[in-house]
């Protein structure tokens, strides 16, 4: 009985315990969740002074700028090539080489080129010389001349045609062809008749076969020499006319003066032969290459004794007397872009190196790449000591506003009211903070100029709008 009570007991106390650590569980995790609570009450009494960023409103001067980057540019860069073809007889400079306007960079064989000059001096001098003789008036001396031209062709040609009578009738012409038909026909009888008596293949027969083939022969040769001496009368009575006509002609152009048509026709021949020793000229002028200015050589692509190379580069040259870079400005900037405005310059190869540049030029069109709308804008560089070379990475800042003895805020403090569209600020004023309407001007790169509402070394905050209950922003 008393084994059954203490089991009993000890079961009851085991449960009295298990409550008892159930109370302080339950009261410890009561006691987690005030504290819990008076953490949380208080971190959030804390927050706006957490949350809370201020700018000092402060006086001075405002640049607005626009960046872009571009190369470097010489004044001029000019690429010299050969419009003819030839082999190089000189390139006397090297890259980096310093020349002055008018020095020779490279030059062809001229040889035939000169000869093609001399040749056509000697045309335009020869036109020349035709067309003064017929702008000449007649002389009598030539008229004179002309006309015993005219006498002795008609004797001449009197002469040629008695020939040709006597040729037509010559008697010893005429005995010889006769006398050698004779001969020709007496020994084929002759012949015909041996064959007859002795045949074919007798000796004398044969001897009278070859004294037959001879005098056929002469009789050929009479009748060619007959004839040849009749056609070289009848071509010698045609010479005789053409000249006595030809010579006819001359006197009566000198008679007559000359014919417009031929002084035409004279003036066509000189302004030919003047454009082809214009040509012969400019091609000699061609094999050579000057220096067009003052400037460095950038380029040699020609060897002497080489053939150059027709239509691509022989030299680059530089104009380094002063350099620019062509920089795209977006469309959205290039309004408040004009002639003049300072340009502060930076090369990626000379980093702590400022050039002073200005505005030179603004393209009228835009150009068009990738969608993106801008236009180029050309920078003239001040002369510096800075080693500049061309297509150097460049930096330019255009200062295109200066707003001196302004007032600025960052514009991260700037609030507008939904309701009404004002900008205002928060300022602080002690331990208070208070909603002030502001004015504001110019705004570039998160700096607003202060036109109204605010004063030198205000201080201005940025709060989260449950802080302070303005709303309706």
């Amino acid at each position: 009985m008393t084994l059954v009570i203490f089991e009993l007991w000890s079961q009851m106390e085991r449960e009295r315990m298990k409550r008892t650590t159930l109370y302080v569980i339950f009261g410890a995790a009561l006691i987690a969740v005030v504290v819990g609570g008076l953490v949380w009450r208080a971190r959030q009494t804390a927050q706006p002074e957490e949350e809370t960023r201020s700018a000092v409103v402060e006086r001075g001067t405002m640049l607005v700028v626009i960046s872009s980057s571009g190369s470097v540019e010489p004044q001029a860069r000019v690429d010299l090539t050969f419009d003819l073809p030839g082999r190089v007889a000189e390139a006397p400079v090297e890259v980096g080489d310093a020349v002055e306007a008018g020095d020779v960079l490279a030059r062809l064989d001229t040889t035939d080129l000169e000869f093609a000059v001399q040749q056509a001096e000697i045309s335009l001098q020869a036109a020349q010389l035709r067309l003064e003789r017929l702008q000449e008036p007649p002389d009598e001396a030539d008229v004179e001349i002309a006309r015993a031209a005219v006498s002795d062709a008609a004797a001449a040609y009197a002469a040629a045609k008695s020939n040709l009578t006597l040729t037509e009738h010559s008697v010893s012409v005429g005995d010889t062809v006769r006398a050698t038909a004779h001969t020709r026909d007496e020994t084929y009888r002759t012949y015909q008749d041996m064959v007859a008596r002795l045949g074919e293949s007798n000796r004398w027969t044969g001897m009278a076969h070859s004294a037959y083939l001879d005098a056929l022969g002469a009789y050929n040769r009479a009748v060619e020499n007959s004839e040849f001496q009749l056609t070289s009368a009848k071509n010698e009575v045609t010479r005789a006319y053409h000249a006595l006509q030809q010579a006819q002609d001359n006197l009566d152009k000198l008679l007559e003066g000359v014919d417009e048509a031929d002084i035409k026709a004279a003036q066509l021949d000189v302004d030919a032969a003047e454009l082809s020793l214009e040509k012969a000229r400019t091609d000699l002028e061609k094999a050579t290459l000057l220096a067009p200015f003052d400037g460095v050589v950038a380029a040699v692509n020609v060897t002497a004794d080489e053939m150059a190379p027709t239509g691509l580069s022989a030299v680059t040259l530089l104009d380094t007397s002063g350099f620019r870079i062509t920089v795209g400005v977006d469309e959205m900037d290039v309004g408040r872009l004009t002639k003049g405005q300072t340009v502060e310059v930076t090369l990626d190869a000379l980093p702590d190196t400022v050039i002073t540049g200005s505005v030179d030029k603004i393209a009228p069109a835009a150009t068009f790449e990738g969608g993106v709308v801008y236009y180029d804008v050309t920078i003239g560089l001040a002369a510096t000591d800075a080693p500049i070379r061309a297509d150097m990475t460049a930096n330019a800042t255009i200062v295109v506003e200066e707003l001196a003895d302004v007032l600025t805020i960052p514009t991260w403090v700037v609030r507008v009211d939904r309701t009404t569209g004002q900008t205002y600020v928060n300022r602080r004023v002690g331990d208070t903070v208070e909603r002030v309407d502001v004015d504001l001007g110019i705004r570039y790169e998160g700096i607003a100029q202060v036109l109204s509402g605010l004063s030198e070394g205000d201080v201005a905050i940025w709060v989260q709008e449950s802080s302070f209950g303005f709303g309706g922003q």
